[in-house]
């Protein structure tokens, strides 16, 4: 019981010490960076608009984007969504539902192979159509489903 106390003690005290250094300054830091944002497309407030900040405009329509959705949301406040495709190469994903008064839902930049995959939840005003747009190999997909909402998530 003596030892198991001994090595408390001394655990606590270098994570003090630890703490104090940091506290001066004297330990090096390192910038956080985050991949870079879509600022245009997430500001943007219509679907074509968002579609030509994110390199869209010229996407095809393709069944290999599979939209899971409910087809009628109750509450539009959490609606669940999960976007998978099969386009061999997939870069990134976006989400937009077009009757949003910021139509961009989310941008997915995928990297070192990462599984063309997306599951998030959204919020609507209003039955939408909801698209995802896959970028592969420079080309443009895209996918759309309608979900219906009975109470809008957005002030409705």
């Amino acid at each position: 019981m003596d030892e198991l106390r001994r090595r408390i003690l001394k655990e606590c005290g270098a994570g003090g010490a630890l703490v104090l250094v940091a506290a001066a300054g004297l330990l090096p830091s390192q910038e956080a960076s985050a991949a870079p944002r879509h600022t245009e497309g997430f500001a943007a407030k219509s679907p074509g608009a968002v579609l030509a900040a994110i390199g869209a405009s010229d996407a095809a329509s393709s069944p290999d984007i599979v939209i899971t959705a409910p087809e009628t949301a109750e509450n539009g406040v959490l609606i669940p969504i999960e976007v998978t495709t099969t386009i061999p190469g997939a870069e990134s994903i976006s989400l937009l539902v077009e009757k949003n008064p910021f139509p961009l839902l989310a941008h997915f930049d995928l990297s070192n192979g990462a599984e063309p995959y997306i599951n998030t939840r959204f919020k609507a005003g209003q039955t939408s159509m909801v698209k995802a747009v896959v970028r592969a190999g420079g080309k443009t997909w895209f996918a759309t489903r309608e979900v219906k909402v009975t109470i809008g998530g957005c002030g409705g």
